[in-house]
């Protein structure tokens, strides 16, 4: 479970569980990151927006694991082009680190006219073209091992690829069962783009105590959170959960190793058809407000 599969184009080798670290400050951050290393987890992902890279580096250095065991994700931070090589060489000091697995950037610093799921025209091709040039770069120069972005629709990463020629191999996106859509997965592979999921487990309402999760989680004698997990996995999709609390940081880890049959997996599908899809297709019904 803590071994990365080739599953995108050039084969990156990705855990497909990581531990998220959104909201995560301080000491708080350390003893969490510092838990699930001890757990299991391979794979750490943080940004520089959240402010707390210093205590994921301290994490990974007191943990004693060998680097090349530890899958390790950051963003940039900026939301405009500029400075991306110093960006990076700041975020890997906090770190302790000579190199990052993986290097993200969001639509708005490659020149989008907005974030999110839907499309957007550039608003300067070529200044977009310079942004991922200096990510490409930094690939080159072994400061990251691969790049890719997040939170791209499949309309950005095709004006990505038509500006620059090349196609990132990661799109990090928010991903769960009420947002799941069968066009914008596909869509990732057909383009050799490995999507990976965010913020799994805070779905729209009535997020994990939707009755169909909680009826197959009772099946299996597991947590609806382990559920979700279980079924990112099924979907050969890596899922980053976050979590501060040491028990949960555990159960989730624990889902990962959950296998689903196909008909559960079906189910939990079916929890995105209704509302508005990633990729614009209508649904049957109005998608809720998120819950908290």
């Amino acid at each position: 479970m803590t071994e990365g599969s080739p599953l995108a184009a050039d084969q990156l080798m990705m855990p497909p569980l990581g531990f998220g670290t959104w909201q995560l400050k301080g000491d708080d951050a350390y003893r969490a990151v510092s838990f699930a290393l001890e757990t299991g987890y391979r794979h750490l992902d943080t940004a520089t927006l959240y402010g707390n890279e210093d205590a994921v580096g301290k994490a990974l250095a007191a943990s004693g694991l060998p680097r090349d065991e530890v899958f390790v994700t950051t963003r940039f931070a900026q939301r405009r082009a500029g400075g991306e090589p110093e960006a990076l060489e700041r975020s890997l000091d906090r770190l302790g680190l000579e190199r990052v697995d993986l290097w993200l950037v969001l639509p708005r610093a490659l020149g989008f006219a907005r974030a999110g799921e839907t499309a957007s025209p550039l608003k300067d091709p070529g200044e977009n073209a310079a942004v991922w040039d200096a990510f490409l770069a930094a690939a080159e120069e072994g400061l990251a091992t691969d790049v890719g972005v997040s939170n791209h629709s499949l309309a950005q990463l095709d004006a990505l690829t038509a500006a620059t020629g090349d196609t990132p191999p990661v799109n990090q996106i928010r991903l769960n069962p009420p947002l799941y859509d069968a066009v914008v997965v596909e869509g990732h592979r057909e383009r050799g783009v490995l999507v990976t999921g965010h913020s799994p487990l805070r779905p729209r309402k009535p997020g994990l105590a939707h009755p169909t999760l909680t009826e197959i989680a009772a099946a299996y004698e597991a947590s609806p959170a382990q559920i979700v997990i279980a079924w990112h996995v099924a979907h050969r999709i890596p899922v980053i959960p976050k979590s501060g609390h040491p028990e949960r940081i555990f159960e989730n880890f624990l889902g990962a190793d959950l296998e689903l049959d196909a008909e559960d997996v079906a189910r939990i599908d079916s929890i995105g058809q209704t509302g508005k899809t990633r990729s614009g297709r209508p649904r049957s019904g109005p998608r809720t407000t998120e819950s908290t």
